[in-house]
């Protein structure tokens, strides 16, 4: 097996994206969340990437994709997805998503179920009550008037732990910057599909069927404990891992208890090969 190539390529649907790996390895693709883009993967990437072929790409919007042809939703982000496998020539793959990208994994589960052979939900909402709902519809509107900025230093504080942001002010600041970096409309766009999105994965009839694992931190206040239990609930053999003490960002707090949780639950689902 070799390492294919890992520089950064544009696909023809405006994707900016990486492919790694071991070139007849099965596939992930990492999808990252809302404001951020594919570099909060890279230390997942080069580990995961030992075993498996691995896509990161950023969003449309995010990072350095084109921006939306539309106006964003669930199904336009599985379908830039899509349309970057097809471009690659990858039948299937599994699908590792955070926040936001574990929406899309699900709408894609559910639009292409065919082409995903195994889900994993990282710190992504479900159904709210009426309060936590109203709050994410007012973070939405507020992020519609003032941009990204408008919102950020309070998400920091959801996200990482005050001792992580006390020790890691490096990483905090490029966190930032990922955030301010996004287009104030299109932020807004894509903050609406976080907020309004959940609703179509409700309860989904037909509900997904593929091996899945949801993992959230126990101090996550928009991505809690009880919706990853809703989430798996949902999903007939559905694993849950909840990380203790950290927050929304513990991917990043502590990749490798996430990066070990991972490779255990791929390890015992069937991936095929990309060949």
């Amino acid at each position: 097996m070799t390492n294919g190539q890992c520089e950064p390529k544009t696909s023809s649907n405006g994707s900016r994206y990486e492919l790694s790996g071991p070139a007849d390895a099965p596939v992930l693709a990492l999808i990252h969340g809302l404001g951020l883009n594919r570099r909060i993967w890279d230390r997942y990437r080069s580990r995961l990437g030992q075993r498996y072929r691995v896509l990161t790409y950023d969003l449309y919007g995010h990072g350095e994709s084109a921006a939306p042809p539309q106006a964003p939703d669930l199904a336009l982000f599985s379908g830039q997805l899509v349309g970057l496998m097809d471009e690659l020539a990858i039948e299937q793959c599994a699908l590792v998503g955070f926040s936001l990208g574990g929406m899309i994994n699900r709408r894609l589960a559910l639009d292409y179920p065919e082409r995903v052979t195994a889900l994993a939900i990282l710190n992504s909402p479900h159904e709210r009550g009426r309060e936590a709902q109203s709050r994410a519809e007012q973070q939405a509107m507020d992020a519609a008037t003032g941009g990204p900025g408008a919102t950020l230093e309070a998400a920091i504080e959801r996200w990482f732990t005050p001792e992580y942001r006390n020790s890691h002010n490096d990483y905090i600041e490029q966190v930032r910057g990922w955030v301010l970096a996004n287009d104030p409309v299109i932020y807004a766009q894509c903050r609406q599909v976080l907020a309004f999105g959940v609703v179509e994965l409700i309860r989904p009839e037909p509900p997904i069927t593929h091996p899945t694992l949801v993992i959230t931190c126990e101090h996550d206040s928009g991505s809690t404990p009880a919706m990853s239990q809703a989430i798996a609930s949902e999903i007939a053999g559905a694993g849950v891992i909840i990380v203790p003490d950290l927050r929304h960002m513990g991917l990043a707090e502590n990749p490798s208890f996430f990066i070990t949780a991972l490779s255990e639950f791929l390890e015992a689902v069937p991936l095929s090969a990309t060949g």
